[in-house]
């Protein structure tokens, strides 16, 4: 504080000198005596007006903690800068406190700099800054301007977690959720584990990324980035070639739980053998094949070649199907099943509503919970049937475009009824023209007896 006082003196004596005054000040007292020149109460009133129109048109206002002060650089090492302040001396930024994020931490002798004060007067007498903390609202502004007009930005990844990857924005951590990464750096692991995840992550740490920021809260000090969002441009100019209803060739890149993903070449010839230019689309479980699916790896791995069919372009997002470009098993499904038909059927799945049931490796059909209970009073489903086991189903509705099937579980006595009465009207069938036959033959043979009697 000494330095300042010292200072301030300095600049009043030299005010005054101007003035004709002669000011007599030291560091340990700022209020300043005037040495008579003329007349002592002549020369205290001058004092008296000079001082007030000093003040008012100069007033120093003494920084206080968290101020921002404009400093000039005057000296650079690896791990302090000192700040020339003018009237309040000299600064001293350490360690940490130089980093900023907003790019000033590159200084050099005669830049000029904004710090926030975080002391008075350090043991060593010099007023103690911070560059980072002056930076910090500035930061903040900046990373809701890039956010506004969705700019890219660069940024190196610091650490990861299982949900995402650490990065930093101008000086300010932020997160990268798995969900925002490219395609390039998606991790595709075919049984989801976690840890094989974060393993795939952990290898992108000391990378720089090209991000958007999709959503920033300064008072919660959070802040989202996206690689997806940064990467939609190029996307769409990729996609831009394609028309729902093309077909592709490809190579599944990638297997989830809700689908797979398939990596093909750009329609631009140029770039067709570039890895980094190859877009990916996603086939749904439902579009993998016309059977139902809970596990898509059963159906495809990593690494297998396949065609699909563009069924959906939105923006930079591809959706693809297999099952398009296979016949549809359920356009003969009236041919081979009939509303009546009692066939036999493998439970593939029970739920609070039904059971599914395989008539054949492709159809399928769904009894409902209650009409099974309904014929059954007093038994749950478990107690009729169980997964993977064979029963005898009736066929109660078959829609084939819409690729339903209604179906019961057979009553066994009703069952035996339909077999029998079909067996009676076959024997009858069979047997009618037998007896006509014998009526015909007897009233031939009646004729000849009747002849040769004559």
């Amino acid at each position: 504080m000494g330095d300042i006082l010292e200072n301030l003196a300095t600049e009043v004596d030299k005010l005054a000198d101007k003035q004709g005054i002669t000011l007599n000040a030291t560091s340990d007292n700022v209020q300043k005596t005037a040495v008579p020149t003329s007349t002592p109460v002549i020369m205290e009133e001058k004092k008296n007006s000079f001082m007030e129109k000093l003040m008012q048109e100069n007033p120093v206002n003494f920084p206080s903690i968290g101020d921002n002060i404009i400093g000039t650089v005057i000296e650079v090492s690896s791990s302090e800068i000192y700040l020339d302040l003018g009237h309040f001396g000299a600064g001293l930024v350490l360690g940490k406190e130089i980093k900023d994020g907003m790019g000033s931490n590159k200084l050099k002798v005669g830049d000029k700099v904004s710090a926030a004060v975080i002391d008075l007067e350090n043991e060593e007498g010099f007023i103690e800054l911070s560059i980072r903390e002056a930076s910090y609202e500035k930061a903040w502004e900046d990373i809701e301007r890039k956010r506004d007009a969705q700019e890219k930005i660069k940024t190196k990844v610091i650490s990861a977690n299982k949900g995402g990857l650490l990065v930093e924005i101008n000086g300010i951590a932020g997160f990268l959720p798995v969900s925002q990464l490219s395609s390039k750096n998606y991790p595709r692991v075919e049984d989801g584990d976690k840890n094989k995840i974060l393993n795939l992550l952990k290898k992108l740490i000391g990378n720089e990324l090209e991000v958007c920021i999709l959503d920033v809260d300064r008072e919660a000090e959070k802040l989202i980035a996206s690689e997806k969002a940064a990467q939609s441009d190029k996307d769409k100019e990729a996609i831009s070639s394609f028309k729902i209803g093309d077909i592709i060739s490809g190579e599944i890149s990638g297997v989830v739980d809700f689908g797979a993903f398939v990596k093909f070449s750009s329609g631009n010839k140029e770039k067709r053998n570039n890895e980094k230019e190859k877009i990916e689309g996603l086939v749904h479980i439902s579009e993998l094949a016309w059977q139902l699916i809970e596990n898509p790896r059963t159906i495809v791995k990593v690494g297998d070649k396949v065609d699909a069919k563009i069924i959906g372009i939105d923006n930079d997002k591809i959706s693809l199907s297999i099952r398009e470009l296979q016949a549809d098993p359920w356009s003969e499904a009236t041919n081979k099943y009939k509303v009546g038909d009692v066939v036999i059927g493998k439970v593939h799945k029970i739920n609070h509503f039904g059971a599914f049931v395989y008539l054949d490796k492709d159809i399928h059909g769904l009894a409902h919970i209650s009409e099974m209970l309904n014929m059954n009073p007093g038994k749950s489903v478990n107690d009729l049937i169980k997964v993977d086991e064979d029963y005898k189903w009736k066929i109660l509705s078959i829609e084939s475009q819409s690729h339903r099937m209604g179906l019961v579980l057979a009553d066994e006595k009703e069952h035996k009824t339909e077999k029998t009465e079909k067996k009676k009207a076959k024997k009858i069938a069979t047997e009618e023209p037998k007896k006509e036959e014998t009526k015909k033959k007897k009233k031939i043979a009646a004729k000849k007896t009747e002849k040769t009697a004559k």
